[in-house]
């Protein structure tokens, strides 16, 4: 009897040992090694790309380091792709995932979402010298824009009958129209006129008009709810101290807006 009721306690001390290790979660581990890492992209600008220096940087980038300085951690930045961002963070090669990552029902099937920290969007841009206030004042104008591409599809809904539309078949072509002077219009995304602001300064290029917004989120492992509310913490602490604004503003040459949480 005594031999067997050994037994059962060991059993249950083992037992609480294992829940123990298991309830270590993500957050504990980043506290304890100092280290966050942070699943980015390198080739999509002006989100997140490779500088002069060879080191990453962008919007996405900034965002990984500014929740890294709040923690009190240093930054491990972990390459991805659109393809293979989610699976980094299910197979825990990443703690966050700040990669353009847009939401949607069935990517919450499979890993939690922060409040937004930036937008993503569609938008007509121009120089700066042009006035542009209304959907009306792009009547008798040119504008870029790729054929079939979701800003095709939203401006043809809006955009005055005298708007004269000049269609490429990919985005390449649609950026080197405007920059050579073939319209006075862009259509196109954030991240391709963001680029194009970086690269052609020259051009003077700024956003104009909205023509449709998808925010982007920071991925978290589903269960990790310490690590997902403190990043939602300081998500918020940074939307009211104006640094997501003033991220916004550098990156994509339009202020963050109104964030949904």
């Amino acid at each position: 009897m005594t031999s067997m009721l050994s037994r059962r306690l060991l059993i249950a001390g083992l037992s609480l040992f294992a829940l123990g290790a298991q309830a270590q979660t993500a957050l504990d581990t980043i506290t304890k090694s100092k280290t966050i890492k942070i699943a980015i992209p390198t080739d999509y600008p002006p989100y997140g790309f490779v500088g002069p220096d060879m080191a990453p940087q962008g919007l996405d980038v900034a965002m990984a380091q500014l929740i890294a300085a709040k923690l009190g951690v240093k930054t491990e930045l972990v390459p991805v792709t659109s393809a293979n961002r989610i699976p980094y963070l299910q197979t825990k090669k990443a703690d966050l995932v700040i990669s353009t990552l847009g939401k949607n029902p069935e990517r919450e099937k499979v890993i939690n979402f922060s409040a937004a920290y930036a937008p993503f969007y569609q938008a007509v841009f121009a120089a700066k010298s042009l006035s542009i206030k209304s959907w009306a004042d792009l009547g008798g104008k040119s504008v870029a824009v790729t054929r079939g591409a979701m800003e095709d599809q939203e401006l043809g809904k809006v955009a005055p009958s005298t708007l004269e539309f000049k269609r490429f078949e990919d985005n390449n072509a649609t950026i080197a129209a405007f920059a050579a002077g073939q319209t006075q219009l862009l259509a196109t995304s954030a991240a391709v006129a963001g680029n194009l602001m970086q690269r052609k300064p020259e051009l003077n290029t700024e956003y104009k008009l909205l023509l449709k917004d998808s925010p982007c989120f920071v991925g978290v492992l589903k269960g990790e709810d310490a690590l997902l509310a403190k990043v939602n913490q300081i998500i918020a602490a940074a939307k009211a101290a104006g640094e997501l604004e003033a991220l916004s503003k550098k990156w994509l040459g339009r202020g963050a807006g109104d964030l949904p949480l």
